[in-house]
């Protein structure tokens, strides 16, 4: 197979902090093309890079396509998410109430629900829990 024969997709230019702050929206939509693409480097047996290259860039197309809704419903809660983060050195625990009114906007605007697999059911999720237990003294948390 060769790359000319897949169609082209364009890269999604985003930090890491934005793409850390939309991945559960990004995995609650694009679960299906994800999986693809796992089964196929799986199925590659470690050849997978351009045998799996369609796959990858229908995972790249749905990506984008969350950021963009998110961008165009959510812009104002997604930037002070993954500005936390950044100045936070990654740590979700310190971003915690921006990351709720963030997931907030998305479950009302794009109908995507954080869930974290292995979650007992009935316990609160660790993102929407008011008191966090490794981020209290810090004040980064608005």
């Amino acid at each position: 197979m060769s790359t000319h024969d897949i169609p082209k997709v364009q890269e999604i230019g985003a930090s890491s902090a934005p793409l850390l702050s939309a991945a559960f929206a990004i995995g609650a939509r694009c679960k299906a093309f994800n999986d693809d693409y796992m089964v196929c480097k799986t199925d590659a047996n470690g050849r997978g890079e351009l045998e799996c290259m369609r796959e990858g860039r229908k995972v790249t197309r749905c990506a984008a396509s969350v950021l963009a809704d998110i961008n165009t419903h959510c812009l104002d809660d997604f930037r002070r998410h993954w500005s936390c983060l950044e100045m936070n050195n990654h740590r979700l625990t310190m971003c915690r109430r921006p990351e709720r009114v963030l997931y907030s906007c998305i479950f009302e605007n794009l109908k995507l629900e954080k869930t974290i697999p292995g979650t007992p059911a009935n316990e609160v999720p660790v993102h929407l829990r008011e008191k966090q237990i490794f981020a209290h003294g810090f004040s980064n948390q608005s």
